[in-house]
C-alpha cells in the first residue's frame, strides 16, 4: 500500500473517489461516502474537552450569535456547530465558509469556528471561547468522535491484516517526539501539548463515544445535514486467529 500524508478532509475526498484504500476521515463522512466501513476500536475523539475545536466570538452569549464563519477545512466540526445551534440553542445563524483567519472571520460574522493548530494558537484577548466537545458533553453527557479510520467495503484483503491497535499504541508511546515537533511548530509549552495529547484527545473508541457518535448522526439527520442514517458497520479485522 502507498502511504499519502493528507488531512482528514482530503482523505475523505480520496476515499470517496476510490483513490485511497483507507484513511483517517471526518466521522460525518461515514454517512456520506457510499460503501464506507469503520475500522473498530480506534478513533480521534474527546471525552469532555478537546481544546482544538473552538467557537470564538466577541459576544458573551451563544444565543446572541446570528452568524458564524466556519473553517473551510472542517466537516465534522462544522456539522457539530450547526447541530449545537439548531438542536440545543434553538437558533440557526447564517453560515459562512472561510479560511482560518480569525480577524477576517470575526469581521464577517459574529463567531468563528476554529479547528486544529489555529484553534490551539488563537489569541483570546477580548474574545469569548467555547470548546465544542465541552458543549456537546454538557448537552448530551457523552464524549465526541471527530474522526476514524475508514475504508471501502471492497478494500483489498491485506488492509484487514493491519494492526491498527498496535499502530495507535506506537503513536501514544511516541508522545515525547510529537510534543518536541509541535513545540517548535506552534511555540506552545511542552507541558501544555503533552496534557492535550494525554488528557484532551482519546484514541480509544468505547461505548460512551459510540453512543455520542450515534446521537450526533441522528441529530444531523433531523436537521437535514445528512441525507440518510446508516447503521455503524465495522470491518472484521484479520488477527491471524
Amino acid at each position: 500500500m502507498t502511504h499519502i500524508d493528507a488531512v482528514p478532509a482530503r482523505c475523505a475526498e480520496l476515499l470517496a473517489a476510490g483513490d485511497a484504500d483507507c484513511g483517517v476521515v471526518p466521522i460525518i463522512e461515514y454517512q456520506r461516502i457510499a460503501g464506507a466501513k469503520l475500522v473498530p476500536d480506534v478513533c480521534v475523539g474527546s471525552r469532555e474537552k478537546v481544546r482544538s475545536v473552538l467557537l470564538v466570538s466577541r459576544l458573551n452569549n451563544l444565543k446572541k450569535i446570528r452568524s458564524v464563519s466556519l473553517d473551510e477545512s472542517s466537516r465534522t466540526s462544522a456539522t457539530l456547530t450547526k447541530v449545537i445551534f439548531q438542536e440545543f440553542l434553538g437558533i440557526e445563524p447564517a453560515w459562512v465558509t472561510s479560511s482560518p483567519d480569525i480577524s477576517r472571520m470575526l469581521r464577517d460574522s459574529d463567531a468563528a469556528l476554529m479547528i486544529g493548530d489555529p484553534a490551539m494558537t488563537v489569541s483570546r484577548d477580548g474574545l469569548n471561547v467555547w470548546d465544542l466537545a465541552t458543549l456537546w458533553h454538557d448537552f448530551t453527557g457523552t464524549g465526541f468522535v471527530f474522526a476514524m479510520w475508514m475504508a471501502k467495503e471492497n478494500v483489498r484483503s491485506e488492509l484487514l491484516s493491519v494492526d491498527f491497535a498496535s499502530a495507535k499504541e506506537e503513536g501514544v508511546n511516541a508522545i515525547d517526539e510529537i510534543v518536541d515537533d509541535y513545540e517548535r511548530r506552534l511555540r506552545l509549552p511542552a507541558h501544555d501539548l503533552r496534557d492535550y495529547l494525554i488528557n484532551n484527545i482519546t484514541f480509544d473508541l468505547d461505548n460512551d463515544l459510540k453512543s455520542g457518535m450515534q446521537r450526533y448522526f441522528e441529530l444531523a439527520l433531523r436537521h437535514g445535514l445528512i441525507n440518510r442514517l446508516r447503521p455503524l458497520e465495522y470491518f472484521r479485522m484479520h488477527d491471524g486467529g
